[in-house]
């Protein structure tokens, strides 16, 4: 019993990996003042809790029953977001993160959709409400994202102190640990449609 609540863990830290986001959100870190940032980062992770409590609650339902498309499809479209994504992170670093974010006045809604909200955290979500009970799954998913957010907040302060000193180590850190995360991100991406796939052959078998 004790290993799901792990493995729930495991899952959902390993999708919102503070060290991974600080890269996707290398623009925002290095052009957003402390408080901004730290303000827009809190109302962000409140909106993904929502989120993802949401689909704990409702699981593959809220595709099938409200939304009428099947769940694997969403893993696919998902997993190819993430492949180029990916892709592109390998051959053009993190300037391409910074093409697809929104304006910056809209700081909140854009931490929490595409860097928290994604295919692959929503799938934990539903894969964490099967799993656990609701009240045990929404306990993970608070606790995932105050670690997160937390290690953030400690991240940008981090940079802001070290920016001007040690600019030429911080811009080769985002460099290596970008290009090294977008080859975890490419896995994760052809993962999830291998599973999507499999899971619309098996719906086809059994019917």
């Amino acid at each position: 019993m004790f290993s799901s609540y792990i493995h729930a863990f495991a899952l959902f830290f390993s999708l919102l990996n503070p060290f991974l986001m600080s890269v996707y959100m290398v623009g925002i870190i290095r052009n957003t003042e402390v408080k901004v940032f730290n303000k827009a980062l809190i109302q962000g992770s409140l909106i993904a809790f929502i989120v993802f409590v949401l689909f704990a609650w409702g699981g593959e339902n809220i595709f099938s029953r409200y939304l009428n498309v099947r769940f694997e499809s969403f893993q696919i479209f998902g997993g190819l977001i993430f492949l180029v994504i990916g892709y592109r992170y390998v051959f053009q670093g993190a300037d391409t993160i910074g093409e697809m974010r929104g304006a910056p006045e809209h700081l909140a809604g854009t931490i929490a959709m595409p860097f928290m909200i994604g295919p692959g955290t929503i799938s934990a979500a539903v894969v964490t409400g099967v799993t656990l009970p609701f009240t045990a799954a929404v306990a993970v998913i608070a606790v995932t994202l105050f670690l997160t957010c937390s290690i953030l907040i400690l991240m940008k302060y981090g940079h802001d102190h070290l920016r001007y000193k040690h600019a030429k180590y911080i811009d080769r850190y985002f460099d290596i640990v970008g290009r090294l995360a977008a080859l975890l991100i490419g896995t994760i991406a052809v993962d999830m449609i291998v599973n999507g796939v499999f899971g619309l052959m098996n719906s086809a078998n059994l019917s």
